[in-house]
């Protein structure tokens, strides 16, 4: 299970990166293009904090955490090797998306965002995000669902 999870870390980050730099190099001139007006547009933003631009002055902290999350996330992964998909899934999902961020933050400053929901007010966000959430999602139903399975068959095999 390690090459699925380093190559899916790897394929989301490239993907992600990849989506930014075209974001970029479209929105930044123009700022902001209407896909359906006033309800969903490609906005191009610089975060410098995280979700709804919260901690915008401690980037090198967000940096830090993120990259002690991530170190976290491998070692469990490569120690622990653990064999459920949805796990997997869902800690590929959100490394890959962290891996994202932190290349941005790291490297600008800030961290690139462009998809803009007005109908709802919701902030700015990106790919990277997306995978973060989703795979957070996916483990929320995880821990919810499946993780003490295998804790509860184990113990009433020993009793």
């Amino acid at each position: 299970m390690l090459i699925p999870f380093f190559a899916g870390v790897i394929l989301i980050t490239a993907f992600d990166q990849m989506i930014k730099a075209v974001a970029a190099e479209k929105l930044m001139q123009t700022g902001t293009v209407p896909l359906i007006n006033n309800v969903f547009h490609l906005t191009y933003c610089e975060n410098p904090g995280a979700g709804f631009g919260i901690f915008a002055d401690y980037t090198w902290i967000l940096s830090v955490l993120t990259f002690l999350v991530i170190a976290a996330a491998v070692v469990y992964v490569a120690v622990k090797r653990p064999k459920n998909a949805l796990l997997m899934t869902a800690l590929t999902f959100m490394v890959g998306g962290a891996v994202g961020n932190l290349i941005d933050r790291v490297r600008l400053g800030y961290v690139i965002d462009f998809f803009d929901f007005r109908l709802i007010h919701f902030p700015i966000f990106n790919i990277a995000d997306c995978f973060v959430t989703i795979g957070a999602v996916i483990f929320a139903v995880y821990v919810i669902f499946f993780s003490d399975k295998k804790e509860q068959a184990d113990g009433q095999n020993k009793g």
